[in-house]
């Protein structure tokens, strides 16, 4: 992943943001919906897809034993298979930072926070720079914030903006994704702009969703933003990852995923540095298809933690 920007974020002039051609996502959706694969490119995608999870515990009944075992599945997704790669991060509220930091040591799988009011972004900017801080020194990996969505929906573009670059600062030397909630956004114009605003602040990643809103991670709002970020990386030559996260539960919609990632932004993105499904029920569906490419037969969901 990217270093810190180097140069000062520069507001956008969002009166040059193209309008979404809604017409053509869908059409272009419902191809990269058609498309099949072989059998070997199906496995490498399965196991590529692995490697790209955040597994994920946002609930207020979290506690340090639950944090635990949720890295230990992070660690060994299937004891029967050690082959498997480990999944991309582990994402936990600030309080179990510490927790999931010893929990993985030594194993390559970074810690993600939220932070900044998580879910809503109702809280003062104060605050919120207070919650990335203290994630950050409890030794987060990674922040991942919410935008402040009343403020955009009013036009308040800067005041959007000025709050991530403030947050992006705090981070220091974790990177930080910035959760559009495009469920709140209603358009698919609005997610362009909002997309456009967050990478021009200082965004490593952009992140569909909180989880906690629908509709969260759709297709067609994943490319808009694949091709938002497309578009910003002709534009500057900064790479800024992807993640869609809420709502994608099986295999088969998965890859239909890196079908899209491939064909917009091409085998740089193809990577847990630059792409991650925030999808922790996607785990087991991934891991049954797996077991079953090579067993011949499925497993009951009974095989497979549920946490």
């Amino acid at each position: 992943m990217s270093s810190r920007t180097e140069t000062m974020p520069v507001f956008p002039d969002l009166s040059r943001v193209s309008r979404v051609d809604e017409v053509g996502v869908e059409e272009r959706v419902a191809r990269f919906q058609k498309r099949s694969i072989k059998k070997e490119s199906k496995v490498h995608a399965l196991r590529l897809a692995l490697s790209m999870m955040d597994l994920t515990t946002l609930e207020g009944q979290d506690t340090a034993g639950k944090v635990r075992q949720l890295c230990y599945k992070g660690r060994h997704l299937h004891d029967a298979y050690p082959d498997l790669p480990h999944v991309a991060a582990i994402c936990v509220y600030p309080s179990l930072v510490r927790v999931a930091k010893q929990a993985l040591a030594g194993s390559g799988i970074n810690v993600a926070s939220v932070a900044t009011a998580f879910p809503s972004g109702q809280s003062s900017r104060k605050v919120k720079l207070a919650d990335t801080t203290f994630a950050v020194s409890e030794g987060a990996d990674e922040i991942d914030m919410v935008i402040s969505r009343g403020e955009f929906l009013q036009g308040e573009y800067a005041y959007v903006f000025d709050e991530i670059a403030a947050v992006k600062e705090a981070c220091n030397e974790a990177h930080l994704k910035v959760i559009l909630e495009t469920g709140e956004l209603s358009t698919l114009d609005n997610i362009r702009r909002a997309s456009v605003l967050a990478m021009h602040a200082g965004a490593d990643f952009i992140k569909t969703s909180t989880g906690k809103v629908q509709p969260a991670a759709t297709m067609q709002v994943t490319l808009v933003m694949l091709q938002a970020i497309r578009d910003y990386y002709m534009e500057t030559g900064r790479v800024v990852g992807m993640k869609p996260a809420g709502g994608i539960a099986t295999a088969k919609l998965a890859i239909q995923y890196l079908v899209m990632l491939r064909e917009t932004l091409g085998k740089t993105w193809l990577t847990p540095t630059w792409f991650r499904f925030g999808a922790s029920r996607l785990a087991n569906d991934v891991l049954m298809q797996l077991v079953k490419e090579r067993s011949g037969a499925y497993q009951s969901l009974d095989y497979f933690s549920k946490d």
